[in-house]
Parts: C-alpha cells; sequence; structure tokens
C-alpha cells in the first residue's frame, strides 16, 4: 500500500481579490520507504496540500489516504503516526532547545520522562547537544531548523512532512539538513518534501513531482524528467534587456525549439542539438546582428529546464503581494498541531 495517496483534491479559498483556486483536482501517490519532492513554485498548491495530508485542513473535494487512513475520517488517529516540519522554525525562542523537545514530547502525549531521553537522542542526532540548554533565541538559522526537525521527530513518526525544510539557510546549513534528512530515509522514514529549490530535488528525491496551478503536470524521477526533454541547452545572457526579442528570434531559428526568455536576468535558454557548433553558429549571428552577450555557454538538462518547459515560467516566483501567496498556502502548520491529539 502506498504511505500516501491522493485523489483529485480541490481546495479553493476566499481572498480580497476574490476566489482563489489552491488545488485543483490534484493526484498524487508515495510509496513507503522513499521521498518524494512536491516541485513548484510559490502560489503552486504546495502547502495547501501538505495542511490536507497533514490533517490540518479539509479539502473542499476528493479524498486522500495517509498510511491507510482517510485524512478526514481518521484524522485523530493519523495524527499520532506523523510529524510535520513547516517552512518556518515552530520552536519557542524563550525557552532551551532541551525544553522545547521536552514540551513537544508532552505534546505528542510521551511520558515526561520518555519526552526527557528523547530530547536528548534527537540533540545529540542533529549535532545541538553542546546548545542543549541555550536559549534558542540564540540559535543561529540553521540551529532552528535542525531543532524543529528534530521537534518533527521526537514522537517517532512513521512519515515525516518537511514543507520547505532549508529555506532561508546558508548553503553550509543547507547541506547539512541534506544530509539529515537523507540519514532519516536510510532508517526507514516515508518523507513528503515540497521545496522550490531544484538542486533540492535533484539532490533529496526519489521521484519528483511537478505541481503549478493546483495540479500534478508531471511526475518521474529526476533523470526521468530530465530525459523527457533530452538534448543540450544553449544559454545566453545579454548585455541589454532591449536585445532580448531579437535574440530570441535568432537562437530559436537555430534551435529545435523556442528560446525561453528569463527577462529579469536577461538570459536566453533554448534546447540544441549539434553541441558546440550549434553554439558557434548562434553566436556568429548574435555577433552579426550587433547583440552583446555578457555570458554563453552550452549545458545538460536540469530540473529547471523541466520546470520552464511544461509551464513556461521558473519555480521560483514572486508572489503578487510581495510577500505571501494570495491564499493561505503560506500559514506554516507546526509539528505540534499535528502531535495533537485534542
Amino acid at each position: 500500500m502506498p504511505a500516501i495517496t491522493a485523489q483529485a483534491l480541490t481546495k479553493v479559498y476566499k481572498t480580497r481579490a476574490g476566489l482563489v483556486r489552491a488545488l485543483d483536482g490534484l493526484d498524487l501517490e508515495v510509496a513507503e520507504g522513499t521521498i518524494l519532492g512536491l516541485l513548484g513554485p510559490n502560489g503552486a498548491g504546495k502547502t495547501t496540500t501538505v495542511r490536507i495530508l497533514a490533517t490540518l485542513l479539509r479539502p473542499d473535494s476528493g479524498r486522500a489516504t495517509v498510511l491507510g487512513h482517510d485524512v478526514v475520517r481518521d484524522a485523530q488517529r493519523l495524527r499520532r503516526l506523523v510529524g510535520l516540519s513547516g517552512q518556518y522554525a515552530a520552536v519557542d525562542e524563550n525557552l532551551t532547545g532541551a525544553e522545547n523537545l521536552w514540551m513537544f514530547g508532552r505534546l505528542y502525549q510521551l511520558p515526561g520522562r520518555t519526552a526527557r531521553s528523547r530530547a536528548g537522542e534527537l540533540l545529540e542526532q542533529f549535532g545541538l547537544s553542546d546548545a542543549a540548554d541555550n536559549i534558542v533565541k540564540t540559535y543561529s538559522g540553521g540551529m532552528r531548523r535542525r531543532l524543529d526537525l528534530a521537534s518533527a521527530l521526537i514522537g517517532h513518526p512513521r512519515l515525516l512532512f518537511l514543507d520547505e525544510p532549508t529555506t532561508g539557510l546558508d548553503p553550509r546549513s543547507r547541506l547539512s539538513m541534506w544530509n539529515a534528512i537523507r540519514d532519516l530515509v536510510r532508517k526507514g522514514s516515508t518523507l513528503l518534501l515540497t521545496t522550490q529549490y531544484l538542486e533540492e530535488a535533484d539532490a533529496l528525491a526519489d521521484v519528483v513531482a511537478v505541481v503549478d496551478a493546483g495540479k500534478i503536470i508531471a511526475r518521474g524521477t529526476a533523470a526521468e524528467l530530465k530525459s523527457q526533454i533530452g538534448g543540450e541547452r544553449i544559454e545566453i545572457v545579454v548585455n541589454d534587456p532591449a536585445d532580448l526579442v531579437q535574440a530570441r528570434h535568432i537562437i530559436s531559428r537555430h534551435c529545435v525549439a523556442d528560446a525561453i526568455v528569463d527577462e529579469r536576468a536577461k538570459r536566453l535558454t533554448a534546447p540544441a542539438d549539434g553541441g558546440t557548433r550549434k553554439l558557434a553558429a548562434v553566436i556568429r549571428a548574435l555577433d552579426e546582428a550587433g547583440i552583446v552577450l555578457d555570458d554563453f555557454g552550452l549545458r545538460r538538462p536540469t530540473l529547471d529546464d523541466v520546470f520552464l518547459t511544461l509551464t513556461g515560467h521558473a519555480t521560483r516566483l514572486e508572489p503578487a503581494d510581495g510577500g505571501n501567496e494570495a491564499h493561505p498556502d503560506h500559514d506554516a502548520p507546526t509539528a505540534a498541531a499535528v502531535g495533537r491529539t485534542s
């Protein structure tokens, strides 16, 4: 039996601007003992999906099961079996690291002595033992994220939801979190990981599901998704953004598909066959047109190319309101909210 199944999930929010369809018939399946990476931009429906699967939000229609339990009918029982780490560290800054984990253990209804013992194990596992008795407000961002992940594990969950777990972390802290996530899977956990970082999905996920506008638009291993669009990519960066339109026409004539334009980066990308010979031909044509380049190159496809090809836009889109999505898809639920049974 799959660890997670979702069929035709829909969810509509009322906002100041009107109705927003966060999920629009989303279908999903996650095999036990694997990491599924749910990849998409802000507003795609990733967090809404997690909130529904973690029993914190009811779908308007559709059905989902987690570990064989219906997320609506069996919500109370299911909360004992799963853990959740949201987009922002859900820890109390005025408590120590050890006190935070003990508190989460009690929220998961562990006996006091068991919660204290489990807290010690997790502090050691996540390299926080030396800071166990320090107030959390003195922790770095990476330490807080590790503590938040530890709090989601306090109740020995069979399945863990990680909603953009490395948002805001520096590269070193991100790699540390990746190692912790890999270790969880080696020990038999099942993970659903939402992210808008292409390299994160590539590095961690056994299977990637691409979500856009509330639907799964592609699914497969990273290698399978890349192979679907095949070939190498010509990538150029123009000096003058006014040249983007003309450059796109030139590149598209030489490549096997139209170039995709990133206006902010002044970058154009297009699939091509012929390797360096094709790149040289494109450079000559752009030079003859008087278009000055800041950079150019030939590279293999990435998950970003997959997303661009499927949707026509990049994964990391800025939301219209400048901070959060148009609906409560960024209201990060806490691990404690899942662990409570009342």
